[in-house]
């Protein structure tokens, strides 16, 4: 199935939350903090036409209050507008 999102939204993919720390620790469920991370699986455009700054793959941070959560063969994906992307994040 492919999805493209209208105006100026992004479908990302939710990164879970880290289980265990790089030291072996456990965390309990409630002491995580909810990451607001992601990897973009499409992008939309702006109103003009023209593409938003992002590509399939990147991983980013976002904010914000709203987005709606979709469920696709039993994976979650959330729009998000591109105004609550905050940064992309490389890996170095």
């Amino acid at each position: 199935m492919i999805i493209k999102p209208i105006g100026e939204r992004v479908l990302l993919k939710h990164q879970k939350k880290q289980e265990v720390t790089k030291g072996g620790i456990y965390i309990p469920e409630s002491a995580r903090q909810e990451k607001k991370e992601g990897v973009v699986i499409a992008v939309g455009t702006f109103e003009d036409g023209k593409e938003l700054p992002l590509k399939k793959g990147d991983h980013v941070i976002y904010g914000g209050y709203q987005s709606d959560e979709i469920e696709i063969d039993d994976e979650k994906f959330l729009f998000v507008d591109f105004k609550d992307i905050l940064a992309t994040i490389a890996n170095e």
